[in-house]
């Protein structure tokens, strides 16, 4: 059997492949534009990269020249870091400043969802030290803040629920510790 020349068989192969695109043709049409796009753009943004590496080493050869050079690159005068503003060492005979007062508890809207102040909570146990309910101390309660009473309050009985609450009316009277209370005395007793 004789065999078809080289070059025969490379140009049946390319009428194959070339017969076989055109039925793909219809339904690469579609897609065709975004294909040609998204090339374009690779393309581009590889021709981008090569072009910075290229200026990369420009900048690194250009530096290491003795006479030219580039000038110092100054720091922008809005860029602050902790290390420019470092204070200074102390000596061995300067101590540190250390305020002698409690941080200023919050005000407004946040001050229920912070922890009181010991001077307050101070203040508020010399008050009702003679008849604080049990349960106040176990839970802690004149130390509380509305989150910290409101994770707490699934755990607690009704009768201790109804403690707080009167405990809470005599004391402090704080309206959103009340309501929250009286809600989950409500919630308790639809149980």
């Amino acid at each position: 059997m004789t065999r078809v020349p080289f070059a025969a068989r490379v140009a049946a192969g390319v009428v194959v492949t070339v017969v076989e695109e055109a039925r793909k043709l219809p339904g690469t049409a579609v897609t065709f534009p975004m294909t040609v796009v998204s090339e374009i753009l690779a393309s581009s943004m590889r021709l981008q990269q090569q072009v910075t590496a290229l200026a990369i080493k420009g900048d690194e050869v250009i530096s290491s020249l003795p006479l030219v050079g580039t000038p110092a690159q100054e720091q922008p005068s809005w860029a602050v870091f902790d290390d420019d503003h470092a204070p200074p060492p102390l000596n061995e005979n300067e101590e540190l400043d250390v305020p002698d007062h409690e941080p200023v508890a919050a005000t407004g809207r946040f001050a229920l969802y912070s922890t009181p102040p010991a001077e307050v909570e101070e203040e508020v146990q010399a008050e009702t030290s003679t008849d604080r309910p049990e349960i106040v101390d176990l839970v802690d309660y004149d130390a509380l803040a509305l989150a910290q009473l409101r994770a707490r309050l699934r755990t607690l009985s009704l009768d201790d629920l109804e403690t707080l609450l009167d405990y809470e009316a005599d004391s402090r009277a704080r309206a959103p510790f009340l309501t929250m209370l009286e809600n989950r005395i409500t919630t308790a007793k639809a149980k």
